[in-house]
């Protein structure tokens, strides 16, 4: 309460403070036939005693009269609560104040929506009144949790570790490569700034400047559109360092988590497993697997590789083709017919798989359109491989490696979330599974034209020491020494090595991404003056928290996020400007007709 003018907040009054005269502030949550009154302000609500003498008269007409979550300054005795009627939900829950004076520091008009955590809201009513939703519980405890980890983060890696804050510019020029980025116009015609998608070269800059260990609580942007996990601005813990290795950041990263980890969430144990991009991809079909349950891919080639089955020869005649499965526990018993044909569509639509199903009966034998081409022993085999229990349903994959685990690997995503549904539970939200995820590919084949690599991480990522004769021969054989941190299959940050070489990053650029390298002139020529070995990453903070509280969206955890369009539905932004004020940076909006004939009207 220091620097306030009340006396305590709503949340802290308790039997020991009985007897005593305190002043609140707040706003009225709640108001009962002018008997009492709950108030609430930030830390919680303090049950209120409307006077029924008729000395206190003016007291019962105002707090009777006003409205709820109108702001009001109550004085009163804290007294105990009548025997019975404690309320031991509420931490207030065994006292009460007995008001003596009251003051309406503000009359609230009828709100679009009752501030209660339990009423349904849509989100877009949400956010149009965000300024109202703020005042919710949950968003105040999400909102605080997030500011007490941070100051922790702050406390590691300056306090403890020596790291430097530094702010880096907002206005800056386009990075090739990478997500799309917004664009600023200037005065100079034809000219235009990018807002930074990360803070990425300032900070290999400030390395080059000798500042040895960066960080930054970093705002970054991208013209992508919005998701649930993902806003065109969004914060990410940006940290870079010199004379490092991929060890060391890990290292760095796995005791700045156990620090700030907040207490209520339990503890996390380090250091972190790691798997290898190649392994997580073979094993659960994608970069960032949720091990907290396990329905992992498995390699039936050898099994099936005798069989007769047609469709089984010509995915194992490809040079990486095989035959892959997944074993849903209790399938039989917990999903129904038509959620098994719903995965099978999911498969077929979105990765062109075909998927064939297998169950194990009660007696132990399988049923499947396979079972006719396999001999009993082929079918041990396979039982054991999956390792089937009675009532176990398997659904099988057959083709190119990559699209076979990917197809599984959603499978495996989608079949965990109908197991819950139907009352099977797998993942805890309570459980918190880190893993990193190393030795990425350098490059990737381009999706408008396979001929041509782009970068998988970013263009500033040094090859694996055992691959880096590779890069001049065979770049698409090229491991990086990138790395991804995964949270309950949420990547929460990304990072790497990066290189300090001028030549190699021209290399990079221009013979193996085909890019113009002029554009980052200012960064090769000062990898040509002096440059240390360095590396870094970043942490993702709004999905990190909004997984730490188990969040829906990371809308929940942002004070003023965008909408799924990038739209600010409070204020109503973006808005449109007129011709005059545009003129200066020689920026002239062409119309589409539609639009035209609309603002005509």
């Amino acid at each position: 309460n220091s620097f306030a003018v009340r006396t305590n907040t709503c949340g802290e009054l308790r039997s020991a403070h009985v007897g005593q005269k305190v002043t609140l502030y707040g706003w009225i949550q709640y108001q009962r036939q002018g008997l009492f009154l709950v108030l609430r302000d930030f830390q919680g609500l303090t049950q209120i005693i409307i006077p029924q003498d008729e000395a206190h008269s003016h007291v019962k007409q105002l707090l009777s009269n006003a409205p709820v979550e109108s702001v009001v300054r109550v004085t009163g005795i804290v007294s105990p609560r009548p025997p019975g009627q404690e309320n031991p939900k509420m931490p207030t829950g065994d006292i009460e104040v007995k008001a003596e004076s009251a003051e309406i520091l503000n009359f609230c008009k009828k709100l679009p929506f009752e501030i209660k955590d339990f009423i349904k809201k849509s989100e877009a009513l949400r956010m149009q009144y965000r300024y109202l939703d703020l005042r919710s519980f949950q968003l105040q405890r999400n909102l605080r949790l997030r500011s007490r980890v941070v100051m922790r983060m702050r406390e590691y890696l300056c306090n403890l570790h020596g790291f430097v804050d530094v702010e880096t510019p907002t206005l800056f020029k386009r990075t090739p490569g990478g997500a799309k980025e917004f664009l600023v116009p200037s005065r100079e015609a034809g000219k235009f700034y990018s807002l930074p998608q990360s803070p990425q070269q300032f900070k290999q800059l400030l390395m080059v400047g000798g500042l040895d260990r960066y960080f930054q609580v970093a705002r970054c942007y991208r013209d992508e559109g919005s998701r649930p996990d993902r806003q065109p601005e969004f914060t990410q813990i940006d940290i870079e360092m010199s004379f490092v290795d991929q060890a060391g950041i890990q290292r760095l990263i796995e005791g700045l988590l156990q620090y700030s980890w907040p207490e209520e969430r339990g503890s996390i144990t380090t250091p972190f497993p790691s798997i290898t991009y190649k392994e997580a991809l073979a094993e659960y079909g994608t970069d960032k697997p949720d091990t907290r349950f396990g329905m992992k891919i498995v390699d039936i080639s050898d099994v099936l590789r005798l069989s007769d089955i047609q469709f089984v020869q010509n995915a194992l005649s490809y040079p990486r083709g095989t035959i892959r499965a997944i074993c849903i526990p209790q399938g039989v018993r917990y999903l129904k017919n038509k959620d098994l044909e719903s995965l099978k569509e999911s498969a077929k639509s979105q990765f062109n798989q075909e998927i064939m199903e297998i169950i194990r009966r009660p007696d132990g034998s399988l049923k499947s359109l396979l079972t006719k081409f396999l001999g009993e022993k082929q079918q041990l085999e396979l039982i054991q491989a999956l390792n089937m229990q009675v009532d176990d349903v398997v659904l099988l994959a057959a083709g190119e490696h990559k699209q076979v685990c990917s197809a599984l690997g959603s499978l495996r995503l989608l079949s965990a979330g109908l197991l819950e549904a139907a009352g099977l539970a797998l993942r805890d939200p309570t459980d918190f599974h880190f893993l990193w995820v190393v030795d990425f590919p350098l490059f990737l084949p381009k999706a408008e034209d396979p001929t041509e690599l782009e970068s998988a991480h970013h263009p500033f990522t040094a090859p694996h020491p055992s691959d880096a004769s590779l890069l001049y021969s065979e770049p698409r054989k090229v491991r990086s020494q990138h790395y991804d941190l995964v949270l309950n299959g949420n990547e929460v940050g990304g990072g790497s090595i990066r290189i300090h070489s001028a030549e190699q990053q021209r290399f990079v650029l221009e013979k193996v991404l085909k890019e113009d390298s002029e554009v980052l002139s200012h960064l090769l020529e000062a990898l040509e003056s002096g440059a240390p070995p360095h590396g870094g990453i970043a942490l993702g903070l709004d999905r990190l928290i909004s997984l730490i509280v188990d969040a829906p969206s990371i809308r929940d955890v942002i004070a003023f996020p965008k909408s799924f369009r990038g739209r600010d539905l409070m204020a109503d932004a973006p808005d449109y400007v007129t011709p005059e004020e545009l003129e200066p940076y020689h920026v002239q909006v062409s119309w589409p007709l539609e639009e035209k004939e609309a603002k005509k009207n």
